[in-house]
C-alpha cells in the first residue's frame, strides 16, 4: 500500500511542478510521470543517505505547507465578505448519491487524511510514545481536519465546482484568479507541501517493509540496516522499485480509488484483530487504550467502503488489486514461511548484504 500512496502523491507533486508550463491546457502525461519519477528516486537517496536529512525536509515543508493553506484560507475569507456566495446557493446541485459514487468520494476524501496512520509506523523511533504518539494523532487531526475544511470552502468562494472539478491542480487554479501574476507561488507552494508528503510516505514506508522482514514476514535482507548511516537502504529501495512500476501503467485517479480499497480493506482486517485482542485478551498491557465503540466504528466504514463500489457498480480492476493483494501468498507461503530453497535465499541475501553495505539491527535500534 505504501508504494501506491507514495506514486499517487508522486504524481500530485509533479503535476504542480509542471502546471505554470502549461497554463490553460492539460499537461502531457510522459512530462507528468517522468518529474514524478525524479521525485520518487530524489527522496530515495535523501532518505537512505540521511534521517536528519529526511526530518529536514519534512520541517521546512511542513512550514511551506502552513504558510500555502493560511494564503488560501485568507483570501476565501477576503473574498466571502465581498459577497462571492454564489457557488454556495446550490451546493448540492447534480450531485449523485447512489451507493457506488458516495463510496469514490470517500476514496477521494479520506485519501487527503491518510496521513493519520504514518505516525504509527515509526513508535520505535519515538521519545516517549505512550505519550506522544497520542498526543500527536489528535493534534493532527484537528488541525489537518480544520484547516482542510477551511480551504474547500475557500476554493468554493472563488472556484465554481465545475472548475474544481476539472482543475488538475486546484492550489494553482485558485492562485491565478486570486492572486494574478502572482499565482505561480501557489504552485511553488503546494508543490512543496507535495513533496513533504511524499518524503513522510517513504521515511514511513520503508520502515514497514523493515519491521514486517524483522518480525519474520519478509526477506531477511529487507530487516538490515546500512551499517554507518542507519537507514533501512533494502527497504526503501523495494518501496522505490514497486512505486516506479505503479507508476508506469497508473493515473493519479486510479491508483487513489484502488489503494483506498486496498487500504480500507487491511485497516478492516486490523481493527477487527484489536477487536478480538480486546474481547480474549484483555490482560495484555495496552499503552494506548480508546472505547471498544470506536475501532467497532472504523470496521462498520472499513466494510461499506470494501463491499459498496463493488456491489453497485463492479470493475474488473477491483478483480486484479484482490488479486495483487492474495499474490502476496505466493511469495511468502513457498519462500518465508516454508523456506524453500535455502540456500539460493542465503546466497542472494549475502551478495546484497555485502553490495549494499547492510547488517542486521538490534530490535530497539
Amino acid at each position: 500500500m505504501r508504494p501506491a500512496s507514495a506514486t499517487g502523491i508522486a504524481l500530485s507533486f509533479a503535476e504542480y511542478v509542471v502546471a505554470p508550463f502549461y497554463s490553460g491546457s492539460t499537461p502531457p502525461q510522459l512530462v507528468v510521470k517522468c518529474v514524478a519519477a525524479a521525485a520518487i528516486l530524489g527522496l530515495t537517496i535523501v532518505n537512505c543517505v540521511s534521517v536528519r536529512m529526511a526530518t529536514g525536509i519534512q520541517v521546512v515543508s511542513m512550514v511551506f505547507k502552513l504558510g500555502a493553506l493560511a494564503v488560501i484560507i485568507l483570501g476565501g475569507v477576503v473574498m466571502l465578505f465581498q459577497g462571492h456566495t454564489e457557488n454556495f446557493e446550490e451546493p448540492f446541485e447534480n450531485t449523485k448519491a447512489d451507493v457506488s459514487s458516495v463510496g469514490i468520494a470517500f476514496y477521494q476524501g479520506l485519501w487527503s487524511f491518510d496521513g493519520w496512520n504514518t505516525l504509527n509506523f515509526i513508535t520505535e523511533e519515538l521519545k516517549h510514545p505512550e505519550v506522544n504518539l497520542p498526543r500527536a494523532v489528535v493534534i493532527a487531526i484537528s488541525l489537518v481536519t480544520g484547516l482542510y475544511l477551511l480551504v474547500n470552502v475557500s476554493y468554493l468562494t472563488v472556484m465554481t465546482p465545475k472548475e474544481l472539478m476539472s482543475s488538475s491542480a486546484v492550489a494553482v487554479t485558485w492562485g491565478n484568479k486570486v492572486l494574478g501574476s502572482w499565482g505561480w507561488t501557489m504552485s511553488v507552494a503546494a508543490a512543496l507541501s507535495a513533496f513533504g508528503s511524499l518524503n513522510g510516505t517513504f521515511f514511513s514506508g520503508g520502515r514497514v517493509c523493515f519491521v514486517a522482514a524483522r518480525e519474520g514476514h519478509l526477506p531477511d535482507i529487507l530487516a538490515m540496516a546500512h551499517v554507518r548511516r542507519l537507514t533501512p537502504s533494502p527497504a526503501l529501495i523495494l518501496t522505490t522499485v514497486v512505486s516506479l512500476l505503479v507508476l508506469i501503467p497508473g493515473d493519479f485517479q486510479s491508483i487513489v480509488n484502488f489503494f483506498s480499497f486496498t487500504a480500507w480493506f487491511f485497516y478492516g482486517i486490523t481493527l477487527s484483530g484489536l477487536v478480538y485482542l480486546k474481547i480474549k485478551k484483555p490482560e495484555l498491557p495496552r499503552p494506548y487504550k480508546v472505547p471498544i465503540i470506536l475501532p467497532v466504528l472504523v470496521i462498520i466504514v472499513a466494510i461499506f467502503l470494501v463491499l459498496a463500489p463493488i456491489l453497485d457498480n463492479p470493475q474488473i480492476e477491483y478483480l486484479y488489486v484482490s488479486l495483487f493483494i492474495l499474490s502476496g501468498a505466493i511469495v511468502y507461503v513457498p519462500f518465508i514461511h516454508f523456506k524453500l530453497c535455502p540456500g539460493l535465499l542465503t546466497k542472494l541475501t549475502v551478495f546484497l548484504q555485502l553490495f549494499l553495505e547492510v547488517a542486521p539491527t538490534e530490535k530497539n535500534l
